[in-house]
């Protein structure tokens, strides 16, 4: 704890040293302000370093029950109407769908796509044979 603030300490009087002598060679200061100047920035960052900022509360773009629509999926984030969400949380925020639902409070059967484009994959999928056990696929023809 003492090796903290020493390091605190010497980092205050760093900062304020670089601080003031940036000040006093830009600008014209009489030489009985300088004592006061240095106390003033000295003062200055020290409220700065007791100073805790606190976290300012998640707000969704839009409200989480009103995210999820027929033909697209609207990202808490930043409120953009997408198909597909996963792409553009990791391109964007560097997030994964697993993140994005811990962050926002989401269960884990949130969906990532709009559920019609959902289907329409779904759909595809079955068409060319995608989903079936091998060998329970189409009859050959006989010969």
């Amino acid at each position: 704890m003492n090796e903290t603030m020493n390091e605190t300490s010497e980092l205050l009087v760093t900062l304020t040293a670089d601080i003031v002598a940036a000040h006093v060679s830009n600008n014209s200061v009489a030489v009985s302000d300088i004592a006061l100047l240095i106390g003033n920035v000295h003062n200055a960052l020290s409220g700065l370093a007791g100073a805790t900022v606190e976290a300012a509360p998640l707000e969704p773009a839009v409200p989480i029950r009103n995210s999820v629509k027929k033909d697209h999926i609207i990202c808490l984030e930043d409120g953009k109407k997408l198909k597909m969400l996963k792409r553009h949380l990791m391109t964007h925020y560097g997030m994964t769908p697993e993140e994005y639902r811990a962050k926002w409070g989401l269960a884990a059967d949130y969906p990532m796509v709009a559920p019609d484009y959902a289907e329409v994959r779904r759909t595809l999928a079955k068409k060319i044979g995608l989903g079936r056990a091998p060998g329970s696929g189409r009859k050959k023809k006989a010969k």
